[in-house]
């Protein structure tokens, strides 16, 4: 018990380093917090730094995610307490304890973390979240369309063990999201234009 409550503090305060805001001040020597759609998600950072940048914090952001949740798998295979971990980084990431209770829109870190529950339904989803930003332009909908797909997959995918964790992760992106879908329903979200440093620097399509 001792070594499960500790483990989803770890996670959460794993979930919670900022990579995307590291990776922006050491490189490039910019807060994205005060520029461009004003997040730290791997979006804005490729905005204002460069795509190869962007994918960097994208990484960090997604393996922080998957490396304890996979790591929780060698000693809990239990459903619940694996649920848990998987939201302590989705959460950490979202309400950073070092950023004051801010944070990410999560999109990276909850791949990450449901690749380590359920690899299968997750790349699934994934691709789903792919062809809808290739076809449309837009990051936000391609995140809201992995939030959407990821508890159907796991529903059909036959992972009702992490469904509840699936659809509470869905709700939290879409929270998350909320000004990006009001945004989308205008017809204002910005399309994404990848590696624009000189991107509109209004809100934007950033999944964070």
């Amino acid at each position: 018990m001792v070594l499960n409550i500790g483990w989803l503090v770890m996670t959460f305060v794993l979930g919670s380093i900022p990579f995307g805001l590291l990776v922006s001040r050491m490189i490039c020597g910019v807060d994205p917090r005060t520029q461009g759609s004003r997040n730290i998600g791997a979006t804005n950072v490729a905005r204002l730094c460069g795509a190869k940048y962007g994918v960097l914090a994208l990484a960090l952001d997604l393996l922080k995610g998957f490396l304890p949740v996979w790591a929780a798998t060698l000693f809990n295979n239990g459903w619940l307490f694996l649920s848990l971990c998987a939201l302590a980084a989705i959460v950490g990431h979202m309400y950073s304890c070092f950023l004051g209770g801010r944070g990410g829109k999560g999109f990276a870190t909850t791949i990450g973390a449901f690749l380590a529950l359920a690899p299968g339904v997750t790349v699934l989803s994934t691709a789903l979240c792919i062809a809808a930003i290739a076809l449309s332009g837009f990051v936000s909908l391609g995140a809201l369309t992995f939030g959407a797909a990821l508890p159907l997959c796991l529903l059909l995918g036959g992972g009702f063990g992490f469904l509840p964790a699936g659809l509470a992760a869905m709700v939290l992106l879409y929270w998350k999201h909320r000004e990006n879908i009001l945004r989308l329903a205008r017809g204002e979200e910005n399309p994404w234009r990848g590696g624009d440093r000189d991107a509109d620097q209004d809100g934007d399509g950033q999944p964070g």
